[in-house]
């Protein structure tokens, strides 16, 4: 009680006490901190995960910037529009008003301009990504990741002014160059403060918002039919990336790693008031945590050639990377194909892209409970029937034809979370980093020979879905060699990596 300044006795109000929830100790100095899957960790999850809607946007937004045109001569009597007697090309403007095929006449000699356009897009999605990689390292998660989501938005708008072709082309590989960095630093940023209990759930639903935004390519483009306008529309959301700078902490695992503890140790403490877990213990444990780590002796560190110089780890890196570029070529050709079979353009490639999401859900059942080894098998099996299916009816209707793609795509749509999952679980730890990267580099070149596979058609239209079908047989066969990862622990040397998946039986839970 305290007395009032009129003499009466009022009850002492007393700051009301946070609840807070104790949070599991383990071996991993950061999750013990902060809990494995929080409320913080939600919200982070939920504001990186916008990012990913970019991807889809540049990586799959060649499916309408250059979209096909009906063309026709308008000169008398001619009526090969490719002839040379033709001096007055007609393109059909009903559906799009302009795509860049129609601003830079890319036909008849120089129809394959436009496919290639969307091989340097990949070629910078490849560079980009390893790249920004090797920043987010060196300089750290953060200045990498805002460097690549701002890049993106500059040179996005400046495709949208390009006067020719080669400089579209430039500015197209320099937003693929950002967009590769995005897809790198964006997952690093979110895996290294998730708990391994949630980690893989996350992994696989990280892809979700990319499925999305290949999918709302269609809406876009159904409400804006010229391409330097659809380009703005798909670049112009970027600009909501601007929250990030007050948003978006530097990761504390990495400035843990790299001896910058005050920073981490401020940063984590930030982190447990959101998730109301305790703050008290963060300091003293996080500085025993860093002068254990410091004082351990370093582990051998592996190479590139190591995943070569042992029979069985070299059969199973061989077998990842094909699968690698199997989704890759299969995903993006196939998505791109689909837009060439006719009918409703905006209705086709909705569908199509759709299907991606409930695929990338499914893949959670299934590795949960079929395994990778024969949920991959499974997807791929899916893309190949879809895929040669697809030749033998390449006759019938279109809605036939569409149907058939559809399946091919949702087969890859499975296998594309997957292959992140089990590469990660597949390689040892010393050489983890260059197995991925060496599979994602495979994967880049199945992306970028995709729109030339696809270019095929025009010598007859079955044979882009013979290519894509063969190399998912391909995977299947390959993925027999690989073995089983759920429940097993993660090999830690070259010599486990050798031995892995030959003896070991799945740890009881």
């Amino acid at each position: 009680m305290v007395d009032r300044p009129d003499g009466k006795k009022t009850k002492e109000r007393t700051p009301k006490e946070e609840k807070l929830y104790p949070v599991e100790k383990t071996a991993d100095p950061i999750i013990s901190q902060i809990g494995d899957f929080r409320r913080y960790q939600l919200f982070f999850c939920a504001l990186i995960f916008l990012s990913k809607f970019g991807t889809g946007w540049h990586t799959l937004g060649h499916i309408f910037l250059a979209a096909p045109t009906e063309l026709s001569c308008g000169t008398e009597n001619v009526t090969d529009a490719c002839s040379d007697e033709c001096n007055d090309l007609v393109f059909d403007t009903s559906v799009f008003h302009s795509t860049i095929i129609t601003e830079w006449n890319l036909t008849c000699k120089n129809k394959s301009l436009a496919s290639l356009s969307q091989s340097i897009v990949m070629l910078g999605v490849m560079f980009g990504s390893m790249l920004f990689g090797m920043i987010a390292d060196r300089f750290g998660r953060r200045p990498a990741f805002l460097g690549c989501c701002y890049m993106q938005l500059i040179t996005g708008l400046v495709v949208c002014v390009s006067p020719t072709y080669w400089f579209y082309c430039i500015a197209r590989f320099l937003v693929a160059f950002a967009t590769g960095g995005t897809m790198t630093t964006s997952f690093v940023l979110i895996m290294e403060i998730i708990g391994p209990k949630k980690r893989e759930l996350v992994a696989v639903l990280y892809q979700i918002p990319f499925n999305i935004g290949h999918a709302s390519l269609a809406v876009f483009a159904y409400f804006i039919r010229t391409w330097r306008w659809f380009q703005f529309s798909i670049t112009i959301f970027s600009v909501v990336f601007i929250v990030y700078l007050c948003l978006v902490p530097e990761s504390p695992r990495w400035l843990f790693t790299t001896g910058r503890v005050d920073e981490s140790i401020q940063i984590l403490e930030k982190i447990a008031k959101h998730n109301r877990a305790p703050r008290e213990n963060i300091r003293p444990e996080i500085e025993a945590g860093y002068r254990a780590l410091s004082a351990r002796q370093p582990a051998k560190k592996g190479n590139l050639l190591d995943l070569f110089k042992t029979p069985y780890l070299r059969v199973k890196t061989i077998c990842m990377a094909n699968n690698w570029l199997v989704v890759c070529m299969v995903y993006y050709g196939t998505a791109q194909y689909i837009s060439k079979l006719g009918g409703d353009i905006f209705l086709n490639n909705l569908i199509a892209a759709g299907l991606g999401i409930p695929g990338t859900c499914l893949c959670v059942v299934l590795t949960k409970w079929l395994g990778r080894k024969i949920t991959l098998m499974l997807s791929n099996s899916i893309s190949a029937v879809g895929l040669i299916l697809l030749v033998f009816l390449s006759e019938s209707s279109m809605w036939v034809q569409v149907a058939c793609a559809t399946l091919g795509l949702f087969g890859a749509s499975i296998t594309f979370p997957n292959v992140y999952l089990y590469g990660g679980e597949l390689f040892p730890t010393v050489v983890r980093s260059n197995g991925v990267g060496l599979c994602s580099m495979v994967g880049r070149i199945g992306s970028i020979t995709a729109p030339l596979i696809c270019d095929l058609a025009n010598i007859k239209p079955w044979i882009t879905p013979l290519v894509f079908g063969i190399f998912s047989v391909l995977a299947v066969i390959g993925t027999i060699f690989i073995p089983e990862t759920r429940g097993m622990p993660l090999p830690e040397t070259l010599e486990d990596g050798e031995t892995f998946g030959r003896k070991q039986k799945p740890q009881q839970n």
